[in-house]
């Protein structure tokens, strides 16, 4: 039988979160805490990967259990969870899903947050990245409008990744400043590339400077080079906020 599982972590401590030979990630320490309980090993398969230092409010992975059903109350089992998980990992629930449920492929869409900080402030370390004061927040977001609708991002995508298509279909992408010391820049979309959302952030900070305009964001779009476009913004600042699912999955 097939499971949803859905939890949240914050990315400091982990070297992203799938597994990699070269240090602990969030999907190492989620499957050894199941296989202590379970007393099996148990494998899992994330709605996507993040990279070290990026910090996920909702993710879901699916995992397989040959049986009817797990051992025990679903309830209880994520008690027993979240007591053997460290603190920078939360087991929000594990649910049924029918067995063609898949926690990438069955995705509807994907939200992410990049939360900035615009002064020191030492509660916002890690959690959020540190920019200078002086942005031009109209401007960035009339630039932010050119992600919305189907485009190639390949000028927004890690160079020699294994994917089929840079294609990406947006439908949020806006900035908003939520008091006189943060910001958060909010995108929506059935897909992302690896890195996308870092390069698109440091690519609208230059518009945020007036180091490029917004004719020159959309020419970086169309360039389909990721050398076009801006240097990557910091992890520390970047949230997986929402994957949505059919609400048929679910049993």
């Amino acid at each position: 039988m097939r499971y949803f599982v859905q939890f949240s972590y914050k990315g400091t401590d982990f070297h992203g979160s799938q597994t990699q030979p070269n240090g602990v990630t969030v999907q190492e320490v989620m499957e050894q805490a199941f296989a202590t309980l379970l007393r099996r090993p148990v494998p899992m398969v994330f709605a996507g990967r993040t990279d070290a230092g990026v910090h996920a409010q909702d993710m879901w992975a699916h995992l397989d259990w040959d049986g009817e059903s797990l051992p025990m109350d679903l309830s209880q089992l994520t008690a027993r969870l979240n007591n053997l998980l460290p603190a920078s990992i939360a087991l929000r629930q594990v649910v049924p899903v029918r067995n063609d449920a898949h926690a990438r492929y069955s995705a509807l869409s994907r939200t992410y947050e990049y939360r900035v900080v615009l002064c020191k402030d030492p509660f916002c370390n890690g959690l959020y990245t540190r920019i200078s004061p002086k942005q031009d927040w109209a401007a960035m977001n009339r630039a932010a409008l050119s992600l919305i609708g189907k485009h190639d991002f390949a000028s927004f995508c890690k160079v020699h990744t294994d994917v089929k298509t840079t294609f990406c279909t947006v439908t949020e992408a806006q900035w908003k400043v939520q008091d006189e010391h943060k910001a958060v820049f909010t995108i929506r979309a059935d897909r992302f590339l690896r890195n996308m959302v870092r390069a698109v952030v440091g690519t609208l900070l230059q518009v945020g400077q007036h180091k490029m305009d917004v004719t020159d964001f959309g020419s970086v779009i169309a360039a389909r080079n990721r050398c076009s476009a801006g240097q990557s913004a910091p992890p520390e600042g970047l949230y997986l906020t929402q994957v949505e699912y059919p609400q048929d999955l679910f049993i």
